[in-house]
């Protein structure tokens, strides 16, 4: 029984919300008439009337119905749309700090400048967030012209800003801009020195486009700020040339049950993981082509590292569906969108790892400076909403990590698109001869074809086949992207057939006849019209320039030829049924197939939607049920003959909720790691806000002082009861220097007699003191709290880096833990715990050291040395996307074995002074 029913008897779900927010919704339709009556100066002064009555007392929810009322006209006065009472409810919602389910077409982006106008009012800000530079520029003009009329101040914040034009944008009431940069810009403004730098000023509220994209399939990609490390060695053309040589066997799921020893091959490839593991007698080979007596040493992690991700590299990634070559480049292709995605980098080594396999040079590492998860970064607004087509199906996971619900918000018009059943054919074979049939069948009586694929390489395949048998069509993934949006809208036209990748699943409308607006876009390109021109001329910002004006006048007459043309052509292909959505397998994900049904059928446009799947799909191969396949052999089923039924629905539904699943765990893992970092992190960075706030760092230096001083007591008497057993030496070889010299620490046996823990520590604390105020007169105060404020920044970021490193290190070997019944997270947050309070008690140490050793130049002005060179930015999900590799060559780990054999932890050993 449907779950509406339910619903409807119950009163649960989005019909019950919806019911709430409708008196709302009649409250602001009720005002429509007054309104529409004032004159423009009169409209424009409710926004400064509306922020009175909030300083007054009254709450945003109080004045939520004038003000969604005054920006509805507004909106119409100056754009010539009047939001529907659907938008209205969606423009709620958000306000509400919830998802807005709204399908494609429905008009999200004015949606937005309903909530955005309201909370704005407070003038604390309110950030929009796109998923590309293209949408931010061109939402911030097009709706910018409202938020204007009515008195606020609009910026936008995209990649390659200055930092003036960043913090002009962050100044301005309402702030459009990308998911990347706002993250960025977190990340940047907590590695600054000084308070000027800083470019955000807080984040109130956050209005996210696409919201199911940022948070869910980009969840498990940390924003990462690299810069320049070693330089990478042959070790990866090495370990190449060894995979090379071996035998693997690819398995849809390892057994538990199986040993590996039991497996005739080298190394084990797991589809269903994506994980690649050397067996016992690759480890063998592995022992002798490198000369190494025992390959799981901890001296041998370096070389174990390289050989695994080069197993991965051959075994996993697969070139046209995981990255493509472009320009001798390895560029990943993002699973999701279908996209490029340029500057990203695979970490921990497995770029390079791809880079040796297909030959091309193999990159430089590079060191992480400042990285967070998109998960924690949105986590950190004061409220978060959302808007998007699909994310009923994530509703779980929106609930469970960003304490988010979602509403879904009726259609303006019945949506009349007809979903027909999966056809399911039992062979790959089978199934691409119906989809040409399907295609030639749609073609012949004109009705336009878009034709979905999960990869490059399936989308290829398509389009070979349709030029077999002679049906001309366009081609868009991530090799073919040129002319990604003109190619999707020009996909209604009649007769068109468009095979497209993931790309084509969400951005510019499928209008149906074609869309005039890229007709005449071409045809000025052909008349000799610059694309910055046509840009400037189809663009929503205001301009005097009087070739833009000229330009402005020559599509306004083109768009009205192709408007008539494309209004004629609309109705023949309303007649041929519509947009027909042809869908060549199911993706993982229930959203994006959902995505891909939702470019047909707009705002009551008829339309078709039908997948064509195979049982040897990769879904269905590694999740689905084989006995579905023994049941389709067994009745002598023809691989070219169809089967629809209720089972089988279900099967395909369950697979799909099986890898949903799978891969919630994975981005609650991830974030079960980072929320350890996550909580180190905003310790850091609270305290480097107190001291580039100001923060008098005279009384903090000298507690540091004291605090390096204790711990240097305690360690050297520790255990040790007489004066004449406590290690004098480690303290002398701590603070030699420093503030003690060589003779300082002798002791007559009188005076060792008399001394006591606190004596040692008041004398040492004397002398400490004694050089600091040393110091303090030779520089001046006010040059020594400028001095101490530099230091401190520098060390703490120097040190956090290394942090970052170290448990990146410990995370990576702290899986094994799980052997040990114990559970990783808890022993990584534990260990990171103790390295934390380590990393802590080291800046107050060399914090303390270069205060009272560091000498002025006078001639120079003071300035930060940065510690590492920034290069690129990107993205990293924990084994994915990167910018750089951020994998140095790897040392032991700080809780690892040393590798000198004392049975010591590194750290307490070798690595003391690391």
């Amino acid at each position: 029984m449907p779950v509406g029913f339910f619903e409807k008897i119950f009163g649960i779900g989005s019909g019950a919300e919806i019911k709430k927010i409708n008196p709302i919704v009649q409250r602001i339709e009720a005002l429509e008439d007054e309104y529409r009556a004032l004159s423009d100066s009169a409209l424009k002064a409710k926004t400064g009337e509306f922020k009175e009555r909030l300083s007054h007392g009254e709450t945003m929810d109080d004045i939520l119905p004038e003000a969604y009322a005054a920006l509805r006209e507004a909106s119409d006065r100056v754009l010539g749309m009047r939001p529907f009472r659907v938008q209205l409810i969606g423009g709620i919602v958000l306000h509400q700090g919830r998802i807005a389910e709204m399908k494609t077409g429905e008009g999200k982006t004015l949606v937005a400048i309903l909530p955005a106008y309201l909370n704005a009012l407070t003038g604390e800000g309110v950030h929009i967030v796109t998923v590309n530079d293209y949408l931010a520029r061109r939402d911030s003009e097009w709706m910018g012209k409202v938020y204007r009329y009515m008195g606020l101040s609009v910026g936008l914040n995209v990649h390659g800003l200055s930092h003036e034009e960043k913090k002009a944008a962050y100044a301005a009431d309402i702030t459009y801009g990308t998911n990347n940069e706002f993250g960025f810009d977190y990340l940047r403004d907590n590695m600054v020195i000084y308070k000027e730098q800083i470019v955000q000023r807080s984040r109130n509220f956050a209005i996210v486009d696409e919201v199911d994209s940022i948070l869910i399939d980009e969840a498990r990609t940390p924003l990462i700020i690299s810069g320049s490390g070693d330089e990478s060695t042959d070790m990866y053309e090495k370990a190449d040339r060894f995979v090379r040589s071996l035998k693997r066997e690819v398995v849809k799921s390892q057994d538990s049950k199986r040993p590996l020893e039991e497996y005739d091959a080298d190394y084990v490839v797991d589809e269903k993981d994506r994980n690649a593991v050397l067996t016992p007698r690759g480890i063998k080979r592995a022992e002798q082509a490198f000369g190494v007596e025992n390959l799981n040493d901890p001296e041998n992690t370096t070389l174990l590292h390289h050989i695994n991700q080069a197993i991965r590299a051959h075994g996993v990634m697969r070139l046209d569906v995981d990255y493509v070559i472009k320009d001798g480049q390895i560029i990943i292709v993002d699973e999701f969108t279908g996209r490029l995605m340029f500057g990203r980098r695979y970490s921990n080594g497995l770029h390079q790892a791809i880079e040796a396999k297909e030959g091309v040079k193999v990159e430089r590492e590079s060191k992480t400076l400042a990285t967070i998860t998109f998960q924690n970064f949105f986590r950190l607004y004061n409220k978060l909403s959302g808007m998007t087509g699909t994310a009923l199906t994530e509703e779980d996971e929106f609930q469970h990590i960003y304490k988010l619900d979602v509403v879904e918000i009726p259609t303006n018009r019945p949506v009349v698109r007809i979903d027909h059943p999966d056809s399911v054919y039992k062979t790959v074979n089978g199934k691409n001869a119906a989809i040409i049939r399907q295609i030639q069948q749609c073609h012949a009586k004109g009705q336009p074809v878009l034709v979905g694929t999960i990869s490059i390489e399936k989308s290829e395949q398509i389009s070979a086949a349709l030029k077999r048998v002679g049906i001309p069509h366009h081609v868009l993934n991530a090799k073919h992207h040129d002319r990604e949006a003109e190619i999707v809208a020009q996909a209604g036209k009649l007769g068109a057939v468009t095979i497209a990748t993931n790309m084509a699943g969400r951005g510019t409308d499928i209008v149906l006849g074609g869309n005039p607006e890229y007709m005449a876009k071409a045809e000025m390109r052909k008349n000799g019209f610059d694309e910055a021109l046509i840009a400037e001329a189809t663009g929503h910002a205001e301009t005097d320039d009087e070739a833009v004006l000229s330009a402005r006048a020559v599509f306004a007459e083109l768009y009205k030829k192709y408007k008539a043309q494309t209004d004629e052509e609309a109705k023949k292909v309303r007649k041929s049924g519509g947009l027909f959505i042809l869908g060549t397998e199911r993706h993982e994900s229930r959203r994006i197939d959902n995505q891909l049904r939702g470019r047909s059928g707009r705002q009551g446009d008829p339309g078709e939607s039908k997948f064509y799947l195979s049982l040897q799909d990769d879904i269905m191969r590694l999740f689905g049920s084989e006995r579905v396949m023994g049941i389709m052999n067994a009745l002598g089923m023809p691989e070219d003959e169809p089967i629809e039924h209720k089972m089988l629905s279900k099967t395909i539904e369950n697979a799909q909720k099986r890898v949903e699943g799978i891969n919630f765990d994975r981005r609650k893992h991830v974030l079960q790691y980072d929320d350890v970092m996550n909580k180190q992190r905003e310790v850091i960075y609270s305290q480097r806000k107190k001291v580039l706030d100001g923060e008098d760092m005279k009384q903090s230096i000298t507690k540091m002082l004291e605090e390096a001083i204790d711990r240097a007591v305690e360690m050297a008497t520790a255990g040790r009861e007489a004066p004449e057993e406590w290690d004098f030496n480690g303290i002398l070889g701590k603070f030699r220097g420093v503030f003690l010299n060589d003779g300082d620490l002798h002791f007559t046996p009188d005076q060792l007699d008399t001394l006591d823990k606190n004596s040692l520590r008041a004398m040492l604390v004397e002398k400490a003191m004694a050089r600091y105020e040393q110091q303090e007169a030779e520089n001046t105060p006010e040059l020594m709290r400028e001095l101490e404020r530099v230091v401190l920044l520098r060390t703490v970021d120097r040190l956090w880096m290394d942090h970052i490193d170290a448990m990146d290190d410990l995370r990576q070997g702290i899986g094994l833990r799980a052997f040990g019944q114990h559970d990783p997270v808890v022993a990584y947050r534990l260990e990171g715990y103790e390295m934390f309070e380590e990393m802590i008690e080291e800046v107050k140490y060399e914090t303390v050291r270069l205060v009272l050793t560091m000498r002025v130049r006078r001639e120079g002005a003071l300035q930060r040395q940065q510690v590492a060179k920034p290069t690129r930015e990107g993205y990293n999900d924990g084994g994915k996307k990167i910018s750089g590799t951020v994998r140095k060559e790897k040392k032991p780990g700080r809780n690892a074995p040393c590798p000198c054999g004392s049975g010591k932890k590194y750290k307490r050993c070798c690595g003391i002074d690391d």
